[in-house]
C-alpha cells in the first residue's frame, strides 16, 4: 500500500497520462451504480438509459472533430484504434495495392502494426524526418505510388510534441485517392481538429491524455466521399456496427465525452497558459550550457518540452529528476540496458544525446509556482552532476 504522507514530486508527465478531472469522475459515477445497464439490452429501462448515454457521448465525440456520430467507433484506447485502422484498411484494400507509408517517429502502436503487415508481404515506406521533427513534404510526395493504399502520420508527436502539417498531407492523399489515417491521441482537446477540413479518413483518439479515464478511445472512420472500408479485428456480437464486438463500457464512454467537452471549452485559455509556462521553463533550462531542445521550438504541443542534456550520465540524470518531478526520458533505461528513443534518433541525435533526454509534459493542473521550482531545482541538479566534468557532447 502507498503511504498517504509519502512525498510526491511535481507531476510533469502528461504525455504519458493525465489525472481524471473531478468533473469527469462526477458524470461517470451514476453509470457504475444507478444506470449500470447493458446498452445492448434494448428491452428495458436500464438498457435504454445506457444506450441513450452512449448515443449522446458519440455525438459529442463526433462533433469535436467535425464528424457524424455514425462515424465513431468506441475502442479500448488509441492502440486498439490504430490497429483497427491500419490492419482493417490493409485487409480491406489489399486487392488494390500493398504499399503503406508511415513515419519513423510514430508511436509503437502505429509502427508495430505496420511491421506486422510488412511481415505478411506488404511493402512499407518509413519516411525520415528533418532535424526539427517535420517530414519533408517533397520526399513524402515522391514516396507515393500507384499501389499506395494507406498513409499514417500522427497529428502531434508523443515525445517531442511536433505538430505535423496534417491538413496539407491530407489534401495530398485525397488528390491521389489514398486513404489517410492520423493518430490524434496527443492532439485531441489540445489543438483544433476537423476531419473534413483536414481530409482525414481515419483518426485514432483516446481519453486518458485529455483528463478522461483510461481504457477508452475511439476510431473515426469516414462514411462518405469516400466511404472507407475497414475489416473488423474483433468478432463476436456485432457491436459498433460490426466493427468492434464487445459490451460497451458506458461509464468510460460518458467520461470520455465529458473530458473532450471540457478540453474544447478550455482549449484557448490552456494553450496560452501552458505555452507561457513551457517558455518560462525553457528560458531557465536553456541558460545552461549544453542543453538542447528536441523538436521545433514553436510548432509543438503547448505543454511539451523535450531536452537533451550534455555532460551528465543519462541514468544519473533520470535518478536526479525523481525527487524533483515525475518526467519521462523518452527512452527505456535500466541499469542493465539502455535503449535510445527512436524518435530522438530519427531527429539525428547521437545515442548519448538521446539517452540523456527529459520530456516535460505540462498539463491542466500544473501551476506557475511548480514550474518555477522545478526549473530552479533541475538546473541545480544538472550543475551538481556536472561538477568537475566537461561537456561530453
Amino acid at each position: 500500500m502507498i503511504e498517504q504522507n509519502m512525498y510526491r514530486p511535481t507531476y510533469l508527465d502528461c504525455h504519458s497520462t493525465t489525472p481524471v478531472d473531478p468533473r469527469v469522475v462526477e458524470v461517470m459515477i451514476p453509470f457504475f451504480t444507478t444506470h449500470f445497464g447493458n446498452p445492448a439490452s434494448t428491452n428495458h429501462l436500464y438498457g435504454w438509459e445506457a444506450e441513450t448515454a452512449i448515443t449522446q457521448a458519440r455525438e459529442i465525440v463526433a462533433a469535436a472533430i467535425g464528424a457524424t456520430s455514425g462515424e465513431i467507433i468506441f475502442t479500448s484506447g488509441a492502440t486498439e484504434a490504430n490497429n483497427l485502422a491500419i490492419k482493417g484498411v490493409a485487409e480491406s484494400y489489399f486487392d488494390r495495392g500493398r504499399h503503406l507509408i508511415t513515419v519513423q517517429t510514430e508511436h509503437r502502436a502505429v509502427l508495430d502494426p505496420f511491421d506486422y503487415l510488412q511481415s505478411l508481404g506488404f511493402d512499407l515506406t518509413l519516411l525520415s524526418v528533418q532535424p526539427d521533427g517535420f517530414i519533408d513534404l517533397d520526399q513524402f510526395q515522391q514516396s507515393l505510388r500507384s499501389d499506395t493504399i494507406l498513409v499514417s502520420v500522427m497529428a502531434a508527436n508523443n515525445e517531442i510534441g511536433v505538430l505535423q502539417p496534417i491538413e496539407v498531407i491530407g489534401q495530398i492523399c485525397r488528390d491521389r485517392h489514398i486513404l489517410f489515417h492520423t493518430d490524434a491521441a496527443q492532439a485531441i482537446g489540445k489543438i483544433p481538429l476537423h476531419v473534413e477540413k483536414m481530409s482525414i479518413d481515419l483518426m485514432s483518439l483516446t481519453a486518458h491524455k485529455v483528463y478522461g479515464p483510461k481504457g477508452i478511445g475511439a476510431l473515426y472512420i469516414r462514411k462518405h466521399t469516400p466511404r472507407v472500408k475497414v475489416a473488423p479485428q474483433l468478432h463476436g456480437g456485432g457491436h459498433e456496427h460490426g466493427m468492434r464486438s464487445g459490451t460497451l463500457y458506458t461509464p468510460q464512454i460518458v467520461g470520455f465525452a465529458k473530458a473532450i467537452q471540457l478540453a474544447l471549452t478550455e482549449m484557448d485559455h490552456e494553450t496560452q497558459r501552458l505555452t507561457q509556462l513551457r517558455e518560462n521553463l525553457w528560458c531557465t533550462l536553456s541558460s545552461l550550457e549544453g542543453v538542447f531542445l528536441n523538436g521545433h521550438p514553436s510548432q509543438r504541443l503547448p505543454g511539451n518540452l523535450n531536452i537533451s542534456v550534455a555532460g551528465v550520465d543519462s541514468e544519473a540524470l533520470l535518478l536526479g529528476m525523481q525527487p524533483i518531478a515525475a518526467v519521462s526520458s523518452g527512452s527505456a533505461c535500466t541499469s542493465a540496458n539502455a535503449n535510445p528513443s527512436h524518435v530522438l534518433k530519427a531527429l539525428g541525435r547521437s545515442t548519448p544525446q538521446a539517452l540523456a533526454s527529459i520530456r516535460f509534459g505540462l498539463g491542466r493542473f500544473t501551476t506557475a509556482q511548480e514550474i518555477d521550482a522545478v526549473a530552479t531545482e533541475t538546473v541545480a541538479m544538472i550543475q551538481s552532476l556536472r561538477h568537475g566534468r566537461k561537456i561530453l557532447f
